[in-house]
C-alpha cells in the first residue's frame, strides 16, 4: 500500500458510497455527495487519493487556495481541463465568470453511464470569497451532479464552517453524508513506528498522529532517538508543522495565539490563563477564548459527578499541537541558529512531568473505546475542585457532564519503573469518599504504565490501551483488559 496504514473504517465507506453510485439510484438519481472534514495535516486529501488510487475510475481532483473568486473559478476550470476525466477536453479554453457556468461545465464532462469521482479539497476557501457558493451547490447538485454516477467529495479543515454546511437551515442540508477523519490511533502509530505499546503512546503524545510526522520518524526510534533528530532540524515536519497550523488557523494580529500559548505552557483555568496574560484585557480574553472554542483548537471539560460544577477547565485539543507549544514553539529561535540542543535538553528535563498530565485525555479517549467496563459506564471524564482536593483522573458514569450514577473512579500512573502501590491505593480511596455519587461500592481502577503491586483494584495497561483502538477495525485484542493481579 506504498506506506499508507489505518484508514481501513473511511476507505471503506467511500467504497460503500461508490458501490451506490454504481448501482444507480432511486428515479435516475446515482449521484451521491460526502462531507469529509479534520484538522490540518490529519491526512484527509491522502485518504481521497488512496481511495481514488484503488477504486481506478475516472477523476478529477481539486485542491483549491485562499484567492478571489475570479481566480479559483479559473484554477478550477484548468484544472478540470487536464484531469483524466473522459470528456475533459470539453473545459479547455473555457472562461466562466462565476461558480454555476464553471460547475455546469464539470457537469458536462462527466460520464454519463459510468462511475467517476471529483474531489473538491478546502472547500472552505473557496465558500470565503464566494459566499453564494453553497447555494449554487445545491441547485446543481440536484439538477446536475445527482442524476449522473458520480461521488462528490467535498474536503474541509475548517470544522465548524464544514459542520455548518450540513444543517438544516444551510442550501445543502441532507444532501451529502458526513465523515470526520481523525489523526492516526495510537495503535496506527504502534504499527507504523514498529513500537511497545507504552512507547507507542509515547510517540503518539509527541507525533499526534500525524501521518506527516509519522513518515518523518524511522521504525523502532524511541521518542528520545526521534527528538534527538528532529529538534536538531529546522526543516524538519516537527518544527515547521505547529507554524503552519496556527497560521491557517489564527489571524496573525489574533490575541488567541496569546491565549492559546498560554494554555499550552500548562495553564488550565480561566484565572490561570488571565495570570499568564497581564497584557490581553479581560474583553479580549473572552474573545480569544471563545474563538479558540469555535476552531476546535482548545476544549472545555467540566467536572464528572453527580453534582452540577462551574470548574472549567481548558486544554489543547490537538495532540501534536499541545506537544509543539510546549517543547517546540518557544524554542524556535534556538532551533532556527542550529542550538536545537537546547531545545532537547529543555525537553529531557521536563518531559516526565509534561506527559503525566497530557497523557490523561488519551487513556480517557481509550478507555471509552475499551470492552469490559462496569456496566451503564457512558462517559469517561476526571473530577476536580477549585482547590484539587481531590484531584481525581478517571471517572466513569452513565452520562456527563451531571450524572445519575458514578459507575468507576480510578488513577493514572505513568511512569517507568513505578507501580501503582499500596499507597496510590489508599490515596484513589480517600479521593473517592470525596466524590459526589461514589460511595464504598464503587469499582477501582489504575492504569499503570509499570503494573501493579496490589490486586484490589483493576489493571489496565498500555496493551490494554492499544488494544481499545484495534477494537475499531474488528481487530480481536489478544487477551482480556484489565485482568486482577496479584498482591506481591
Amino acid at each position: 500500500m506504498d506506506g499508507f496504514i489505518g484508514r481501513s473504517r473511511e476507505l471503506g465507506k467511500l467504497r460503500r458510497l461508490l458501490v451506490r453510485v454504481e448501482a444507480g439510484g432511486r428515479v435516475g438519481r446515482p449521484g451521491r455527495a460526502i462531507l469529509i472534514r479534520g484538522r490540518r495535516r490529519v491526512g484527509k486529501s491522502r485518504l481521497a487519493e488512496e481511495f481514488i488510487r484503488r477504486a481506478g475510475v475516472p477523476h478529477f481532483f481539486y485542491s483549491a487556495a485562499r484567492g478571489p473568486a475570479a481566480q479559483q473559478i479559473r484554477r478550477f476550470v484548468e484544472a478540470a481541463a487536464t484531469s483524466d476525466l473522459p470528456a475533459a477536453h470539453l473545459l479547455a479554453g473555457q472562461s466562466p465568470d462565476s461558480w454555476d457556468s464553471a460547475l455546469r461545465l464539470l457537469a458536462a464532462s462527466l460520464p454519463p453511464d459510468s462511475p467517476s469521482v471529483v474531489v473538491i479539497d478546502e472547500l472552505p476557501y473557496l465558500i470565503a470569497s464566494s459566499p453564494d457558493l453553497e447555494s449554487v451547490l445545491q441547485v446543481l447538485f440536484d439538477r446536475e451532479f445527482s442524476r449522473l454516477p458520480v461521488l462528490l467529495i467535498l474536503i474541509g479543515s475548517d470544522l465548524s464552517m464544514m459542520e455548518a454546511i450540513n444543517q438544516y437551515d444551510r442550501p445543502f442540508y441532507m444532501r451529502a453524508t458526513e465523515m470526520v477523519v481523525n489523526p492516526l490511533t495510537p495503535a496506527d502509530v504502534a504499527d507504523k513506528l514498529e513500537l511497545p505499546a507504552a512507547t507507542a503512546m509515547d510517540a503518539h503524545l509527541v507525533s499526534g498522529g500525524l501521518p506527516m510526522l509519522c513518515e518523518e520518524w524511522e521504525p523502532g526510534l524511541s521518542v528520545q532517538e526521534y527528538l534527538r533528530e528532529a529538534l536538531t532540524d529546522s526543516t524538519s515536519s516537527l518544527i515547521v508543522s505547529g507554524e503552519r497550523a496556527l497560521s491557517a488557523e489564527l489571524p496573525p494580529d489574533a490575541q488567541a495565539r496569546t491565549v492559546l500559548g498560554a494554555i499550552g505552557s500548562g495553564q488550565r483555568t480561566r484565572s490561570s490563563i488571565e495570570r499568564a496574560v497581564p497584557g490581553v484585557p479581560r474583553a479580549s480574553l473572552n474573545r480569544a477564548l471563545q474563538l479558540l472554542l469555535e476552531k476546535r483548537l482548545v476544549t472545555a471539560e467540566l467536572p464528572l459527578s453527580t453534582r452540577p460544577s462551574r470548574e472549567t477547565r481548558y486544554h489543547i485539543a490537538d495532540t501534536h499541537l499541545r506537544f509543539w507549544l510546549a517543547f517546540v514553539g518557544p524554542w524556535l529561535p534556538e532551533i532556527e541558529r542550529d542550538r536545537g540542543d537546547l531545545a532537547l535538553a529543555h525537553f529531557q528535563r521536563t518531559w516526565t512531568s509534561w506527559r503525566g498530565t497530557a497523557v490523561e485525555p488519551v487513556i480517557r479517549e481509550s478507555l471509552r473505546r475499551m470492552d469490559g467496563l462496569p456496566e451503564q459506564t457512558g462517559a469517561v471524564g476526571g473530577y476536580w475542585t477549585r482547590t484539587n482536593d481531590p484531584e481525581i483522573d478517571i471517572v466513569g458514569a452513565d452520562r456527563e457532564p451531571i450524572a445519575k450514577k458514578i459507575t468507576l473512579v480510578g488513577s493514572i500512573k505513568w511512569l517507568e519503573n513505578r507501580p501503582f502501590d499500596r499507597h496510590d491505593l489508599n490515596e484513589l480511596i480517600v479521593h473517592r469518599s470525596k466524590l459526589p455519587g461514589a460511595d464504598v461500592s464503587t469499582p477501582l481502577l489504575a492504569v499503570s504504565r509499570s503494573g501493579a503491586t496490589t490486586g484490589e483494584v483493576r489493571l489496565i495497561t498500555p496493551e490494554d490501551l492499544i488494544g481499545a483502538w484495534r477494537l475499531e477495525d474488528g481487530t480481536p485484542k489478544t487477551e482480556a483488559p484489565g485482568e486482577p493481579v496479584s498482591d506481591t
